[in-house]
């Protein structure tokens, strides 16, 4: 049963780690929702505007209204979009939104990101891993320490190959959470995913790599090896501490190349 965790857990993070490109699946539905959600993050579209009339958007978007409907479903599952008889459908206030799906929150954090909002990200990260590594430390099994010495074998292979670090990495983080033998807290795997893609997607400039961080993680092993919920815990804190500065090196970097996203680029925003 454990072999066949670990391999789902494997499988999810190869899946999420295609992410990192910056979109949130593929085939087309997958890329018509992440045309419309994206426009209306970015600000395309405002609360109150209303969509395009549906055969537009099914020419612009080259899809069939069908398609097109089942999007809309989806959004308004989100707390994006609301259809209204005679009124159409309209933009949701962005406090209606839900920040928590794995979706909206990829689509909220694009190369437009600045430090101070990618701050949230990692607050919402401190608040959920360090807690479970506490855990970890007090529930986890032999075995499932040994299935984190074996992703960080894969991570110090992978070196500074972020494409082939994320993929270890991920299932590292997956894992603890699944340690922490809290079923709610193991319910929060996707939005844990989703985090640390992003992370790794806005660092992705830092000179650094990724490879500095493999002592932070052999040192989150060892505290959870020797039951200590404290060192456990503490580690995992100092490892998101420097993921978040790895990202406001990037963002920096990326900020003194005058690099724009191409969204504003084509569309004229500052």
């Amino acid at each position: 049963m454990n072999n066949m965790k670990n391999e789902g857990t494997y499988a999810r993070a190869l899946a999420v780690s295609a992410r990192i490109g910056g979109t949130a699946g593929t085939g087309l539905h997958a890329r018509v929702l992440n045309e419309i959600g994206q426009s209306i993050v970015r600000g395309d579209l405002v609360p109150g505007d209303p969509l395009p009339n549906a055969d537009a958007w099914s020419a612009a978007h080259g899809v069939s209204r069908t398609v097109l409907r089942e999007v809309i479903k989806v959004l308004a599952g989100k707390g994006m979009v609301e259809t209204r008889t005679k009124v159409g459908t309209r933009v949701r206030p962005r406090k209606d939104w839900n920040f928590l799906d794995p979706d909206v929150l990829l689509w909220r954090y694009g190369p437009w990101t600045t430090a101070e909002e990618a701050r949230s990200l990692f607050e919402l990260r401190r608040a959920i891993e360090p807690a479970a590594g506490a855990l970890a430390a007090a529930r986890a099994t032999a075995a499932e320490i040994a299935e984190l010495w074996r992703h960080l074998a894969e991570m110090e292979r992978a070196g500074d190959d972020g494409a082939r670090f994320a993929v270890p990495d991920l299932a590292f983080h997956q894992a603890i959470l699944r340690m922490s033998g809290n079923e709610l807290i193991g319910s929060l795997a996707a939005l844990i995913e989703t985090a640390l893609v992003i992370s790794l997607r806005l660092s992705d400039d830092n000179p650094e790599g990724q490879g500095h961080s493999l002592g932070l993680h052999r040192r989150v092993i060892e505290g959870i090896a020797a039951r200590d919920p404290a060192a456990a815990s503490a580690a995992l804190l100092a490892l998101l501490d420097e993921a978040e500065a790895d990202v406001r090196s990037s963002l920096a970097a990326r900020q003194a190349r005058g690099a724009r996203p191409p969204a504003a680029a084509e569309s004229g925003r500052p």
